[in-house]
């Protein structure tokens, strides 16, 4: 199971806002989805001009803004995290078309849905906490896309210049940017199509930042998945579609020598690919593994790729590993097959992929000995909440 946003944060004390946030979200977990629909309906019942913001159909939409606050209600007594995971998210809400004088109404809402469905943890304390918190959040996201605002636009049209279909439902997609777009390798940014307005999803870049500026994404069509279906089915060549910025923090560390450990599951092979070609373009032959998994050997898509890197670059292993039928590579899930090699604990490791083989991925690699700091993957939180 997902690892829940109201469970209490493992640090220092707690301060008397947070243990008063915290008692708000424990009595609301049970029936969050009341809580979110009735958030909703409040919101644009009485500011209906901000319901052009959200797509025309909220399923897929249904709970991100409201799940964002509460990650960032939970994080009120780490002022680190939460500037960076609220800077992110100011950044990123430009794209929608958010402006300042939207947050009150946000604001407003959220603390008219906690006030009816929190009876037993509501207070005029925790009323007064809420609205510290909720102050703050706002401002840190307001500040962010005003300093971003200064030297980079709310998103970018980019033409779709080619489409390879690697498989029925996977398909390699290269755009241009209409303007300069600066990344870091294994960084992700979220894409929304011509034919689904207003709605975005997170796709990683499947190369390292290159001379002609064109840009790839590895996408895979899945089931009631309106973006990756229209991007995998649809997409010429010649249609426009629009970028948001980039993000994420599964970048390589330049400053050290450590071996790099890296966990590829489905389509999450292509930052993996991306952070080879940036280690292989800093020329420091530091060791690097890649274990590419994937439920089947059809499913591993981008194996010759792969394979051609490592005959290449002399300190690249790539290790295919199949965990639903016999193969010629590895066998089993993906994560026990890092167990059959090693010792790892002179290297930083790197996850990509769904968030269940994230989560045993890590699970594994902390048992292994790697030390947490180590072990970089886009986080979960910030996927969801984010609307990945």
């Amino acid at each position: 199971p997902a690892p829940s946003l109201f469970e209490p944060v493992d640090a220092v004390p707690a301060s008397p806002d947070a243990v008063l946030i915290r008692r708000t979200l424990t009595e609301i977990e049970p029936i969050a989805d009341k809580v979110t629909s009735y958030f909703y309906a409040l919101l644009f019942v009485h500011h209906p001009d901000l319901r052009e913001l959200f797509p025309a159909s909220m399923d897929t939409q249904r709970d991100r803004l409201f799940r964002a606050l509460l990650t960032a209600a939970k994080l009120v007594d780490d002022p680190d995290i939460l500037t960076e995971y609220l800077s992110h998210l100011g950044r990123g809400h430009r794209k929608y078309g958010t402006l300042p004088e939207h947050y009150p109404a946000v604001g407003e809402c959220l603390l008219a849905a906690l006030t009816r469905h929190a009876p037993e943890t509501w207070s005029e304390a925790a009323e007064a906490a809420w609205v510290r918190a909720y102050t703050a959040i706002s401002q840190i996201m307001i500040d962010a896309a005003a300093e971003n605002e200064r030297h980079a636009p709310a998103w970018w049209q980019a033409e779709v210049v080619s489409h390879e279909r690697r498989t029925p439902d996977i398909a390699v997609v290269t755009v241009r940017p209409d303007q300069p777009y600066a990344f870091l390798a294994g960084q992700y940014t979220s894409l929304e199509t011509p034919w689904w307005p207003r709605i975005w999803r997170h796709y990683s870049f499947s190369s390292a930042p290159r001379p002609d500026g064109l840009l790839s994404f590895h996408v895979k069509a899945v089931p009631a998945g309106w973006v990756s279906s229209a991007l995998v089915h649809r997409a010429r060549p010649g249609d426009v579609i629009r970028l948001g910025p980039p993000a994420g923090s599964m970048i390589v560390d330049h400053s050290t020598d450590n071996g790099l450990l890296c966990l590829g599951g489905g389509t999450g092979i292509a930052p993996i690919k991306a952070l080879v070609e940036d280690v292989a373009e800093h020329g420091r032959r530091r060791p690097m593994d890649v274990f590419y998994g994937a439920r089947h050997d059809d499913d591993l898509y981008d194996i010759d790729t792969m394979l051609r890197l490592q005959r290449t670059h002399p300190w690249l292993a790539v290790h295919p590993v199949v965990s639903d039928q016999p193969t010629s590579g590895i066998a089993g899930p993906l994560p026990d097959a890092v167990r059959q090699y090693g010792p790892w604990n002179a290297y930083d490791a790197y996850l990509s992929g769904p968030p269940g083989m994230i989560r045993s991925g890590v699970d594994t690699l902390k048992g292994i000995g790697i030390p947490s700091h180590r072990i970089r993957h886009d986080s979960l939180e910030e996927l969801v909440a984010a609307g990945g």
